[in-house]
């Protein structure tokens, strides 16, 4: 099976409300890394300017998973999760995500492209804060590998 064309418009319904904890912001912060003090001491955070500790740039995918969660679930999609390779991941920001917020993201699906028997889908997950204010939009390319 192949990846239905017709997904490329589609937008999902908004995932449950994703709360980020100050503890998940630093166990991410050590598993990619992340040494600034921001991202492990509220004071150094509000220090800084910020409410609470302030989440790596790509902590954003752990928002993003729940709507892509939507996408490789979708029964008309073509999608076979056995077949998928993570291509690309992109994020743009309005303002870091920090411990506390209330974030909720929407997916839509951007691109469909076919290259020789693999298609390459392109989906953006537009996550917003308890207001509706943009916080983020994380872009991911999924490469679905076609038949050998």
């Amino acid at each position: 099976m192949s990846v239905n064309p017709e997904l490329k418009g589609r937008v999902f319904p908004p995932v449950p409300p994703y709360l980020v904890g100050r503890e998940k912001v630093r166990e991410f912060s050590r598993a990619v890394f992340a040494t600034n003090p921001i991202n492990h001491d509220p004071e150094a955070a509000r220090a800084a300017g910020h409410a609470d500790v302030v989440a790596p740039p790509t902590f954003a995918v752990v928002v993003q998973e729940a709507t892509l969660a939507q996408l490789l679930a979708e029964p008309d999609a073509g999608i076979d999760f056995t077949r998928v390779v993570h291509g690309d991941q992109r994020f743009t920001y309005s303002r870091p995500i920090v411990a506390g917020d209330e974030l909720t993201a929407t997916l839509s699906v951007s691109s469909i492209k076919t290259l020789g028997g693999h298609a390459m889908v392109t989906a953006e997950s537009r996550v917003v804060d308890a207001r509706g204010a943009h916080v983020v939009t994380a872009i991911s390319t999924l490469v679905v590998r076609g038949d050998e």
